[in-house]
């Protein structure tokens, strides 16, 4: 795989996280549309994307620790809207993660993430 940078992994592992998401939530019963959004807002924001990396930490290999710093430290032009820099940039971290795994195939290990997660 190219040496992408770390936003360019976050990129991409936001809109893997956000399917995951919707996927978990209308296999929990949701089939309400306002019901999935009102929902998936609680994963998906960067205080739940920071939330979600605070479950896998300690299961994350020291390749995946240095993935997602590579996106947590990446420079960024946008501002964060309703939360802390910290909070933002730990959220951009794992979607980075999220997107690495994806795009090294390696869904086993992403299946497993999500496990603990939801």
């Amino acid at each position: 795989m190219l040496q992408l940078s770390g936003t360019t992994l976050a990129y991409i592992g936001d809109s893997i996280y956000e399917v995951k998401v919707r996927e978990f939530l209308i296999e929990k019963g949701l089939t309400k549309v306002d019901d999935l959004h009102k929902n998936a807002i609680k994963y998906t924001c960067a205080t739940g994307q920071s939330e979600a990396f605070d479950l896998i930490e300690e299961i994350l290999s020291e390749e995946e620790i240095s993935i997602f710093k590579r996106g947590r430290n990446s420079e960024s032009t946008r501002k964060p809207r309703n939360t802390s820099l910290a909070i933002y940039k730990k959220a951009t971290g794992f979607e980075a993660l999220i997107g690495y795994l994806y795009l090294s195939k390696n869904l086993d290990r992403l299946n497993e993430l999500y496990k603990k997660i939801f």
